[in-house]
């Protein structure tokens, strides 16, 4: 997968890879893209999938640009004229680092260009259809969750509900044999079988020096 905004080629619609479940879910006609510090463009349609943002120019219907959504990092609805004029949604883009080719193609610029954009605003021509392409950016991100890279494998910052479980029941089964106990710490009924055993050890020591008293003086005190 190529991180970042790529420009694409097409003739009209986008061809969607349907054999690796890739579905239609929203085509937003009329438009607007800007990418980065790039100029605005205008006027295009907007097709979201379930793997890709993709954008098709209604003046070149062979030019466009798409962005998977394991590259966007970030989405919201703008609206605040400060921050840009028009209403807008705006994404955040990984991208990668730019190679070492320097062929001075007019595709390889248009490539280098897209590879420095990290930034994405769509303005549709009708912002109350802002919300509901919202609502469908937050379904596709749920449907592309980031992959477990190295770096999360040795840090463990998330854990799922059944690794909670298993962890929970490993630090019982330590802390069941542990000789003392963390403060605040929750180990179930642990503690109350611990406290009865010390109890029952205590009882079975006094009980031993008392028959050691009797055993020396023959008196019992």
């Amino acid at each position: 997968m190529v991180l970042g905004v790529r420009e694409i080629r097409c003739s009209g619609e986008p061809v969607l890879d349907n054999e690796n479940g890739e579905e239609l879910m929203r085509v937003q006609p009329g438009t607007d893209i800007v990418l980065g510090n790039l100029p605005r463009e205008s006027p295009g349609t907007l097709y979201i999938t379930t793997k890709q943002v993709i954008w098709v120019s209604d003046v070149d219907k062979t030019k466009g640009y798409a962005v998977d959504f394991l590259s966007i990092s970030l989405h919201a609805v703008s609206t605040d004229p400060e921050a840009y004029p028009l209403p807008c949604l705006y994404t955040q883009i990984d991208t990668e680092e730019a190679d070492d080719d320097h062929s001075d193609s007019e595709s390889n610029h248009i490539q280098q260009d897209l590879s420095n954009v990290t930034e994405m605003r769509l303005i549709p021509s009708d912002p109350t259809q802002l919300d509901t392409l919202f609502a469908i950016f937050c379904q596709c991100a749920e449907l592309n969750p980031e992959p477990n890279d190295e770096e999360g494998e040795e840090h463990d910052w998330v854990f799922s509900a059944d690794q909670m479980v298993d962890e929970e029941a490993e630090d019982e089964c330590y802390i069941s044999h542990s000789p003392a106990n963390s403060i605040g710490q929750s180990n179930g009924n642990h503690d109350l079988a611990r406290t009865i055993l010390e109890l029952q050890i205590n009882d079975r020591r006094f009980e031993d020096a008392e028959e050691m008293e009797d055993n020396g003086d023959g008196t019992h005190h």
